[in-house]
């Protein structure tokens, strides 16, 4: 196992920080940082499959990557990773629904009420979002207990509404200051 204390810096040179924050304390100030919802969906072997994120980000502009962090414990990463193709499906405001169904275990996550049409490539897009982001695998690297993975973006749509947020453990809609 690696010692969490050894770190790479930019440049590549490493260097051994004094001391490491609990994962409690660590937890409870990332909760202060809002961030969006996506679900990521695929179609593995026929089966859709999807979970929810709020470690999505962009990448670059040139070429369009995008990416996202799995945890390890995930028991759907092993159906996710064996897709050729990924949809981030970036979520609206009033679907904080959809966002805990597919964050729970043990559950048909595209069962009804979930409402979702296969796209032509047979990729699972769900209704409704305000944004949907079409990906190819481009990159996966294991760091820490996550996999980051990091997708290249060969299709996009929007759709209507502002984006759902993720802040202190709780769901909110972006309001805009006038």
């Amino acid at each position: 196992m690696t010692d969490p204390a050894n770190l790479t810096t930019a440049s590549g040179e490493r260097r051994r920080a004094d001391r490491v924050v609990d994962a409690d304390a660590y937890r409870q100030a990332l909760a202060r940082h809002a961030t969006g919802v996506v679900i990521i969906t695929a179609a593995a072997e026929g089966v859709p499959v999807g979970l929810t994120a709020t470690s999505f980000s962009s990448v670059s502009l040139t070429p369009p990557l995008v990416s996202f962090y799995v945890d390890h414990n995930s028991t759907t990463w092993p159906w996710l990773r064996l897709a050729d193709r990924f949809a981030v499906n970036v979520l609206a405001g009033h679907q904080h629904d959809l966002a805990t169904r597919f964050a729970r275990k043990g559950i048909d996550r595209f069962a009804d009420p979930t409402r979702w049409n296969p796209a032509p490539d047979g990729t699972p897009l769900l209704e409704d979002v305000s944004a949907h982001l079409i990906c190819t695998p481009h990159t996966t690297v294991d760091i820490g207990d996550h996999t980051l993975v990091v997708g290249l973006v060969t299709d996009t749509s929007t759709g209507r509404g502002a984006p759902l947020l993720y802040h202190q453990g709780r769901y909110g809609r972006f309001l805009p200051h006038l």
